[in-house]
């Protein structure tokens, strides 16, 4: 097949391929069937005629040829009545060639006499006759090397039929005569035109009753395609839309942290520049109570126990004022756009070093240099309040931060060698909402995080935060 047919065929399609596939087939099958009918009729023609001509012949020439039940040969009375039916009669007209065979392979008589008393083998055709069948086919007669030269030497019907003693029935010889072929060929011909007819009309209804069904069945699927395929379209579009939404979600969720983080800035700027400056004016009031005091000439007793509350003020008013300080330190988170992950992971250690005095070590493997701010935000987070539960609950116990970095994830591990805890009880209460933001923190842009920890075997608090773009503003 050459490159242009290939390409044409290509082309089309599926349905007008396999349409041009079963006519080739129908075309096939056509004709071999076409074929063989064809046979079948000019052999059950040739059949059929060699039946009746043989019942036919024998009524004629079966009379005279009774004298080879007893002799093995014609009387001369017998060759002459044969040679008037052969010379004289409408039988002689149609037959071209006449022998009579004995049992043994001879000749006793043909309508060629120097044929008479040839031996040929006995076999095939003869071999049937001379067991009581009768059969026929187009040939040639034997010894045609003998044969005058107006007899034709092809396209003969030849048939061979036993010839039977009036008597017994038996089988004495056997007549082979040939037909020309003429009047056999055009009824043949006849019957192969009109099967011919028969076989390609109904090859034609096939191929039209295939192709209509052909053409539902390509319409249905063309049509079911057209259906799917505005089906994918509103599907992905659907998609879209769902990926928008959560690109949206996960964009409000950063926000929404880095404005958290802006309110406790202003809500720590607050504490410090109220009730921070009020307490240390009283402080400093106090103090000058205390003076003043000091200074009077009153009673000893009063003046002690004036001294004493004036302390114990005092006191009480230092720790809240440091107490304010580290609520505020706390509530206060740098600025960490400008800082590179690992100085993001060492300064939320460092600062909780400071204000409890409890060391942490930092353990960090192919840290980013840098990630969106609301990744750094909540990597910041969550490993302050997993610090603070661990300096609360691990009895002094000191943690390990350990910080690991890949492609497109952070991996924090928080883990100190507490006491332990049951985390599917301490999830659930109210009083443990420190676990409850690690956990917003972390899904809120699309990350992980879970607890793993038992009574008596510490405790592992386990984040994992994306470093792709999740469409926080900087705080």
């Amino acid at each position: 097949m050459g490159a242009n047919a290939r390409s044409r065929l290509e082309r089309l399609s599926p349905a007008q391929r396999f349409m041009l596939g079963s006519l080739l087939i129908l075309a096939v099958g056509m004709v071999v069937i076409g074929a063989w009918v064809t046979r079948q009729i000019e052999d059950g023609v040739v059949d059929r005629t060699a039946a009746t001509t043989a019942l036919y012949v024998d009524s004629l020439v079966a009379p005279p040829l009774q004298d080879l039940t007893e002799s093995g040969a014609l009387s001369p009375e017998s060759v002459d009545r044969l040679d008037w039916l052969f010379a004289d009669t409408p039988l002689g007209q149609e037959v071209i060639v006449f022998q009579v065979w004995d049992r043994t392979g001879r000749i006793v008589y043909s309508t060629v006499p120097s044929l008479v008393g040839q031996q040929f083998p006995v076999e095939d055709e003869l071999t049937w006759a001379l067991e009581g069948e009768v059969s026929a086919d187009v040939g040639d007669p034997e010894g045609e090397g003998k044969l005058p030269p107006d007899v034709p030497r092809h396209d003969l019907l030849e048939i061979y039929s036993p010839i039977r003693s009036r008597g017994l029935g038996e089988v004495i010889g056997a007549a082979e005569f040939y037909f020309a072929t003429d009047a056999l060929a055009g009824d043949v011909a006849a019957a192969q035109r009109k099967s011919w007819m028969v076989v390609g009309g109904a090859s034609l209804l096939i191929y039209l009753l295939l192709a209509t069904f052909i053409r539902r069945v390509s319409n249905t699927v063309r049509h079911q395609q057209w259906e799917l395929s505005d089906q994918v379209v509103r599907l992905t579009e659907v998609v879209r839309q769902n990926q928008e939404l959560h690109e949206r979600v996960r964009g409000a969720a950063a926000r929404t942290a880095a404005l958290n983080e802006r309110f406790l800035r202003r809500f720590s700027a607050e504490l410090h520049d109220g009730p921070a400056q009020e307490i240390s004016l009283a402080l400093l009031r106090l103090d000058h109570v205390s003076a003043l005091a000091s200074a009077a000439e009153q009673h000893e007793s009063v003046k002690t126990e004036m001294e004493g509350e004036l302390e114990v003020i005092q006191n009480s008013l230092r720790r809240s004022l440091k107490d304010v300080r580290a609520t505020s330190s706390g509530l206060l988170l740098p600025h960490l756009g400008t800082l590179t992950v690992f100085q993001t992971l060492e300064h939320v250690v460092r600062g909780h070093q400071r204000r409890t005095e409890l060391a942490a070590e930092i353990v960090q493997r192919d840290l980013p240099a840098q990630a969106p701010l609301a990744t750094k935000i909540a990597l910041y987070r969550i490993i302050q309040e997993a610090l603070n539960n661990a300096w609360r609950h691990a009895d002094g116990a000191v943690p390990t931060v350990t910080v690991t970095g890949s492609d497109s994830r952070i991996l924090i591990e928080v883990a100190d060698p507490g006491p332990g805890f049951d985390p599917t009880v301490a999830e659930g209460s109210e009083t443990h909402l420190g676990l409850v933001s690690m956990r917003e923190r972390a899904e809120s842009l699309g990350g992980q995080f879970r607890i793993e920890s038992s009574p008596g075997k510490g405790t592992r608090a386990i984040a994992t935060l994306p470093l792709e773009n999740t469409g926080g503003a900087d705080a």
